[in-house]
Protein backbone atom coordinates (compact mmCIF):
# COMPACT_ATOMS: atom_id res chain seq x y z
CA UNK A 1 0.00 0.00 0.00
CA UNK A 2 1.49 3.40 -1.11
CA UNK A 3 1.51 5.77 2.14
CA UNK A 4 1.68 9.48 1.78
CA UNK A 5 2.93 11.26 4.87
CA UNK A 6 1.34 14.50 5.10
CA UNK A 7 3.86 17.13 6.03
CA UNK A 8 3.46 19.04 8.77
CA UNK A 9 1.74 16.93 10.95
CA UNK A 10 1.49 16.29 15.01
CA UNK A 11 2.56 18.35 18.00
CA UNK A 12 2.33 21.98 17.30
CA UNK A 13 4.59 24.31 19.04
CA UNK A 14 1.56 25.48 22.17
CA UNK A 15 2.00 21.50 22.51
CA UNK A 16 5.44 20.79 23.36
CA UNK A 17 5.12 23.70 25.52
CA UNK A 18 2.99 22.95 27.48
CA UNK A 19 4.01 19.06 27.67
CA UNK A 20 7.46 20.33 28.35
CA UNK A 21 6.57 22.65 31.45
CA UNK A 22 4.87 19.89 32.82
CA UNK A 23 7.20 17.30 33.01
CA UNK A 24 9.53 19.84 33.95
CA UNK A 25 7.36 20.43 36.69
CA UNK A 26 7.64 16.54 37.73
CA UNK A 27 10.98 16.38 38.45
CA UNK A 28 11.49 19.62 39.77
CA UNK A 29 11.66 18.82 43.42
CA UNK A 30 10.72 22.93 44.75
CA UNK A 31 7.14 22.24 42.99
CA UNK A 32 4.57 21.75 45.70
CA UNK A 33 3.13 17.96 44.81
CA UNK A 34 0.32 16.73 43.83
CA UNK A 35 0.22 17.98 39.98
CA UNK A 36 -2.95 18.81 38.94
CA UNK A 37 -4.00 19.56 35.37
CA UNK A 38 -7.24 21.60 35.19
CA UNK A 39 -8.72 20.07 31.86
CA UNK A 40 -6.74 18.00 29.74
CA UNK A 41 -3.74 19.19 29.02
CA UNK A 42 -4.14 19.05 25.60
CA UNK A 43 -7.09 17.30 23.93
CA UNK A 44 -5.40 13.75 24.08
CA UNK A 45 -6.38 10.48 25.93
CA UNK A 46 -3.23 8.73 25.84
CA UNK A 47 -1.12 11.78 27.01
CA UNK A 48 -3.37 12.04 30.27
CA UNK A 49 -3.29 8.25 30.79
CA UNK A 50 0.17 8.59 30.96
CA UNK A 51 0.60 11.58 33.01
CA UNK A 52 -1.94 9.91 35.74
CA UNK A 53 0.74 6.94 35.71
CA UNK A 54 2.86 9.40 36.90
CA UNK A 55 0.71 11.22 39.55
CA UNK A 56 -0.21 13.77 38.06
CA UNK A 57 -3.89 14.39 38.66
CA UNK A 58 -6.04 15.59 35.57
CA UNK A 59 -9.30 17.20 36.79
CA UNK A 60 -11.82 17.51 34.47
CA UNK A 61 -16.03 16.78 34.09
CA UNK A 62 -18.54 17.04 31.27
CA UNK A 63 -20.21 20.39 31.42
CA UNK A 64 -17.78 21.39 34.29
CA UNK A 65 -16.30 24.74 33.41
CA UNK A 66 -12.58 25.41 35.06
CA UNK A 67 -13.56 27.96 37.39
CA UNK A 68 -15.96 25.11 38.76
CA UNK A 69 -13.51 22.64 38.38
CA UNK A 70 -10.83 24.39 40.85
CA UNK A 71 -13.07 24.05 43.23
CA UNK A 72 -11.90 20.28 43.35
CA UNK A 73 -8.23 21.30 43.78
CA UNK A 74 -7.15 21.81 47.38
CA UNK A 75 -3.52 21.94 47.57
CA UNK A 76 -0.22 21.58 45.12
CA UNK A 77 0.25 22.65 41.62
CA UNK A 78 -2.19 23.49 39.18
CA UNK A 79 -1.55 23.80 35.19
CA UNK A 80 -3.53 26.24 33.11
CA UNK A 81 -3.98 24.08 29.97
CA UNK A 82 -2.58 25.16 26.35
CA UNK A 83 -6.25 25.89 25.68
CA UNK A 84 -5.90 29.40 27.56
CA UNK A 85 -7.18 30.65 31.07
CA UNK A 86 -9.53 33.71 32.14
CA UNK A 87 -8.62 36.11 34.58
CA UNK A 88 -11.42 35.26 37.09
CA UNK A 89 -10.35 31.48 37.51
CA UNK A 90 -6.58 32.58 37.81
CA UNK A 91 -7.68 34.81 40.35
CA UNK A 92 -9.40 32.17 42.10
CA UNK A 93 -6.49 29.68 42.03
CA UNK A 94 -4.09 32.19 43.70
CA UNK A 95 -6.98 32.74 46.31
CA UNK A 96 -6.60 28.90 46.94
CA UNK A 97 -3.17 29.08 47.80
CA UNK A 98 -2.36 27.52 44.92
CA UNK A 99 1.02 27.24 42.83
CA UNK A 100 0.18 28.28 39.16
CA UNK A 101 1.83 26.97 35.90
CA UNK A 102 0.23 28.69 32.80
CA UNK A 103 0.99 26.62 30.23
CA UNK A 104 -1.39 28.84 27.86
CA UNK A 105 -0.41 28.63 24.10
CA UNK A 106 1.28 31.96 23.09
CA UNK A 107 -1.25 32.18 19.93
CA UNK A 108 -4.28 31.82 22.56
CA UNK A 109 -2.70 34.67 24.85
CA UNK A 110 -2.27 37.21 21.35
CA UNK A 111 -6.08 36.41 20.74
CA UNK A 112 -6.91 37.24 24.18
CA UNK A 113 -4.96 40.53 24.25
CA UNK A 114 -6.57 41.52 21.19
CA UNK A 115 -9.93 40.76 22.54
CA UNK A 116 -9.12 43.11 26.06
CA UNK A 117 -7.37 45.82 24.55
CA UNK A 118 -10.93 46.33 21.59
CA UNK A 119 -13.40 45.28 24.31
CA UNK A 120 -11.18 48.08 26.77
CA UNK A 121 -11.71 50.45 24.06
CA UNK A 122 -15.23 50.31 23.34
CA UNK A 123 -15.55 47.73 20.82
CA UNK A 124 -18.36 44.95 20.92
CA UNK A 125 -16.28 41.69 19.48
CA UNK A 126 -17.83 38.72 18.20
CA UNK A 127 -16.34 35.16 18.80
CA UNK A 128 -16.27 32.77 16.54
CA UNK A 129 -15.96 29.71 18.18
CA UNK A 130 -17.01 26.13 19.30
CA UNK A 131 -19.62 26.29 22.53
CA UNK A 132 -17.94 24.38 25.53
CA UNK A 133 -14.77 24.55 24.25
CA UNK A 134 -11.95 25.24 26.84
CA UNK A 135 -10.25 27.54 24.61
CA UNK A 136 -13.69 29.74 23.82
CA UNK A 137 -14.21 29.78 27.62
CA UNK A 138 -11.30 31.25 28.49
CA UNK A 139 -12.05 33.77 25.87
CA UNK A 140 -15.72 34.78 26.94
CA UNK A 141 -14.35 34.96 30.87
CA UNK A 142 -12.35 37.93 29.15
CA UNK A 143 -15.06 40.28 29.88
CA UNK A 144 -18.78 39.72 31.55
CA UNK A 145 -19.97 42.12 28.97
CA UNK A 146 -19.42 42.77 24.88
CA UNK A 147 -18.33 39.74 23.90
CA UNK A 148 -20.54 37.45 21.90
CA UNK A 149 -20.40 33.75 21.09
CA UNK A 150 -21.13 32.75 17.15
CA UNK A 151 -20.78 28.87 16.62
CA UNK A 152 -22.86 29.39 13.36
CA UNK A 153 -25.44 31.33 11.66
CA UNK A 154 -28.09 30.19 13.30
CA UNK A 155 -26.45 32.06 16.49
CA UNK A 156 -25.84 34.99 13.63
CA UNK A 157 -29.15 35.23 13.22
CA UNK A 158 -30.07 35.69 16.81
CA UNK A 159 -27.46 38.66 17.29
CA UNK A 160 -28.26 42.10 17.63
CA UNK A 161 -26.39 44.91 18.24
CA UNK A 162 -26.55 48.69 18.65
CA UNK A 163 -22.67 49.12 18.80
CA UNK A 164 -21.12 49.65 15.56
CA UNK A 165 -18.02 49.63 16.97
CA UNK A 166 -16.90 45.82 16.64
CA UNK A 167 -14.77 43.55 15.49
CA UNK A 168 -14.36 39.57 14.80
CA UNK A 169 -11.89 36.91 15.90
CA UNK A 170 -12.05 33.52 16.49
CA UNK A 171 -10.87 29.95 18.36
CA UNK A 172 -7.58 29.19 16.75
CA UNK A 173 -7.85 25.74 15.81
CA UNK A 174 -11.39 26.15 13.56
CA UNK A 175 -10.94 25.64 10.11
CA UNK A 176 -9.59 28.65 8.13
CA UNK A 177 -12.32 28.20 5.43
CA UNK A 178 -14.69 27.77 7.83
CA UNK A 179 -13.89 30.64 9.71
CA UNK A 180 -13.84 32.90 6.42
CA UNK A 181 -17.34 32.13 5.38
CA UNK A 182 -18.95 32.88 8.52
CA UNK A 183 -16.91 36.18 9.17
CA UNK A 184 -18.12 36.84 5.44
CA UNK A 185 -21.85 36.61 6.87
CA UNK A 186 -21.10 38.53 10.25
CA UNK A 187 -19.78 41.35 8.13
CA UNK A 188 -23.01 41.26 5.85
CA UNK A 189 -25.24 41.55 8.97
CA UNK A 190 -22.77 44.56 10.49
CA UNK A 191 -21.26 46.45 7.51
CA UNK A 192 -19.12 47.94 10.12
CA UNK A 193 -16.93 44.88 11.76
CA UNK A 194 -13.02 44.16 11.26
CA UNK A 195 -12.01 40.63 10.73
CA UNK A 196 -8.97 39.92 12.63
CA UNK A 197 -8.17 36.53 11.52
CA UNK A 198 -7.02 34.52 14.48
CA UNK A 199 -6.22 30.78 12.82
CA UNK A 200 -2.80 29.81 13.90
CA UNK A 201 -0.26 29.03 12.18
CA UNK A 202 0.26 25.79 12.93
CA UNK A 203 -3.20 24.80 12.56
CA UNK A 204 -3.33 26.84 9.20
CA UNK A 205 -0.34 24.95 7.70
CA UNK A 206 -1.46 21.67 8.76
CA UNK A 207 -5.00 22.45 7.21
CA UNK A 208 -3.10 23.78 3.70
CA UNK A 209 -1.39 20.16 3.80
CA UNK A 210 -4.35 18.48 4.15
CA UNK A 211 -6.16 20.08 1.86
CA UNK A 212 -3.47 19.97 -1.00
CA UNK A 213 -1.80 16.41 -0.34
CA UNK A 214 -4.95 14.05 0.33
CA UNK A 215 -6.29 14.43 -3.42
CA UNK A 216 -3.63 12.47 -4.48
CA UNK A 217 -5.04 9.63 -1.67
CA UNK A 218 -8.16 7.36 -1.68
CA UNK A 219 -8.32 7.95 1.76
CA UNK A 220 -7.16 10.15 4.12
CA UNK A 221 -6.11 8.84 7.98
CA UNK A 222 -5.87 11.48 10.65
CA UNK A 223 -4.50 9.76 14.01
CA UNK A 224 -5.90 12.27 16.75
CA UNK A 225 -8.46 12.05 19.70
CA UNK A 226 -11.93 12.80 19.50
CA UNK A 227 -11.82 15.28 21.94
CA UNK A 228 -9.25 17.40 19.55
CA UNK A 229 -11.22 19.83 17.37
CA UNK A 230 -7.88 20.40 14.67
CA UNK A 231 -8.39 16.54 14.53
CA UNK A 232 -12.03 16.60 13.46
CA UNK A 233 -11.04 19.80 11.15
CA UNK A 234 -8.18 17.66 9.72
CA UNK A 235 -10.88 14.77 8.62
CA UNK A 236 -13.46 17.61 7.77
CA UNK A 237 -10.83 19.21 5.51
CA UNK A 238 -9.85 16.00 3.68
CA UNK A 239 -13.50 15.45 2.37
CA UNK A 240 -14.72 19.07 1.68
CA UNK A 241 -11.37 20.47 -0.01
CA UNK A 242 -9.31 17.63 -0.97
CA UNK A 243 -12.23 15.44 -2.51
CA UNK A 244 -10.78 12.35 -0.37
CA UNK A 245 -12.84 10.61 2.74
CA UNK A 246 -11.25 11.17 5.94
CA UNK A 247 -11.04 8.65 8.77
CA UNK A 248 -9.95 9.51 12.47
CA UNK A 249 -8.71 7.39 14.81
CA UNK A 250 -7.09 7.60 18.26
CA UNK A 251 -4.41 5.09 17.93
CA UNK A 252 -3.53 1.88 15.57
CA UNK A 253 -5.79 -0.25 17.54
CA UNK A 254 -8.92 1.68 16.33
CA UNK A 255 -8.11 0.91 12.79
CA UNK A 256 -10.97 -0.85 11.19
CA UNK A 257 -9.19 -2.79 8.54
CA UNK A 258 -12.76 -3.02 6.41
CA UNK A 259 -12.01 0.33 6.12
CA UNK A 260 -8.97 -0.14 3.42
CA UNK A 261 -10.88 -2.11 1.16
CA UNK A 262 -10.04 -0.97 -2.20
CA UNK A 263 -7.46 1.37 -1.10
CA UNK A 264 -4.20 1.47 -2.88
CA UNK A 265 -3.26 5.06 -1.78
CA UNK A 266 -3.86 6.27 1.95
CA UNK A 267 -2.51 9.61 3.02
CA UNK A 268 -1.68 9.84 6.81
CA UNK A 269 -1.52 13.08 9.61
CA UNK A 270 -2.49 14.00 13.13
CA UNK A 271 -3.58 15.86 15.34
CA UNK A 272 -1.70 18.76 16.60
CA UNK A 273 -1.76 16.96 20.13
CA UNK A 274 -1.19 13.21 19.03
CA UNK A 275 1.94 12.11 20.24
CA UNK A 276 4.26 11.86 17.03
CA UNK A 277 5.33 7.78 17.66
CA UNK A 278 1.56 6.58 17.58
CA UNK A 279 1.50 8.40 13.89
CA UNK A 280 4.56 6.83 13.11
CA UNK A 281 3.14 3.15 14.41
CA UNK A 282 0.23 4.21 12.33
CA UNK A 283 2.41 4.71 9.23
CA UNK A 284 4.68 1.76 9.62
CA UNK A 285 1.87 -0.47 9.72
CA UNK A 286 0.17 0.93 6.60
CA UNK A 287 3.57 0.29 4.48
CA UNK A 288 3.78 -3.22 5.31
CA UNK A 289 -0.28 -4.32 5.35
CA UNK A 290 -1.15 -6.71 2.42
CA UNK A 291 -4.85 -7.18 2.75
CA UNK A 292 -3.60 -11.04 1.09
CA UNK A 293 -1.49 -11.59 3.65
CA UNK A 294 -3.11 -12.31 7.36
CA UNK A 295 0.22 -11.83 9.06
CA UNK A 296 -0.10 -8.25 8.15
CA UNK A 297 -2.96 -7.92 9.74
CA UNK A 298 -2.12 -7.11 13.87
CA UNK A 299 -2.92 -3.32 14.48
CA UNK A 300 -2.15 -3.97 18.26
CA UNK A 301 -0.48 -1.20 19.32
CA UNK A 302 3.02 -1.54 20.83
CA UNK A 303 3.85 1.65 22.02
CA UNK A 304 4.69 2.32 26.24
CA UNK A 305 3.93 5.22 27.89
CA UNK A 306 7.39 6.50 28.30
CA UNK A 307 7.42 7.04 24.28
CA UNK A 308 4.43 8.91 24.49
CA UNK A 309 5.78 11.63 27.35
CA UNK A 310 8.69 12.13 24.78
CA UNK A 311 11.30 10.23 27.51
CA UNK A 312 12.34 7.74 24.84
CA UNK A 313 12.27 8.74 20.94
Amino acid sequence: MEVIKITPRGYCHGVVTALNMVTKAMADETVPKPIHILGMVVHNAHLTEAFEREGVITVDGIGKTRFQLLDEIESGTVVFTAHGISPEVKEKAHEKGLHCIDASCKDVVKTHGIILDHVQRGFDVIYVGKKGHPETEGCLGLSATGIHLIENTEDLAQLEMTNMDIIITNQTTLSSWDVSVLAEAIIAKFPTATFIKEVCNATLIRQEAVATMARAADLTIVVGDPKSNNTKRLVQISEVHAGTPGLRIGSLADLDLARLAGVETVAVTSGASTPTVMTKEVIEFLEQYDPEDASTHDTTSKIDLERILMRKR
